[in-house]
């Protein structure tokens, strides 16, 4: 299982929303008053985890909405090829590709050996930060 559920009145910024399919983090929320026809909107605006582009939803607060479960793992780089890195996770040594990161204080501290933190997210592997330079 990749999601859960919960009410979108209950998520904050910084928290996780799945829209459209796109697993987000929230940078901004707000709240309309309860209309004379039932119940305060929720204003959330975020930014794709993997894609970077901006999503908006406009919802009831009481609304169930996806949230997506976050598997935070550290791997080692074993191979930088071209735009993908080869990886080994450092608890069950399954090796994997991911794509390079596009954040270049992240792929300047990418080297063979290096120790680095990835989240897995529907499926879909991350690179988030090095946590050891490598050679």
């Amino acid at each position: 299982m990749s999601t859960m559920y919960a009410e979108l009145g209950s998520l904050r910024p910084g928290s996780f929303i799945v829209i459209d399919g796109e697993p987000c983090r929230i940078v901004e929320m707000s709240r309309a008053k309860t209309g004379k026809h039932g119940s305060a909107k929720a204003h959330v605006v975020a930014i794709g985890i993997f894609t970077g582009t901006k999503k908006t939803l406009v919802a009831p607060a009481d609304q169930r909405v996806e949230v997506p479960i976050i598997d935070k793992r550290t791997a080692q780089v074993i191979a930088i090829t071209g735009d993908t890195l080869q990886l080994m996770d450092l608890e069950t040594y399954e090796t994997f590709e991911v794509d390079l990161p596009k954040d270049e204080e992240i792929r300047t501290r990418l080297s063979p050996g290096a120790e680095v933190e990835y989240w897995e997210v529907m499926g879909r592997r991350k690179i988030m930060r090095v946590l050891k330079g490598g050679q």
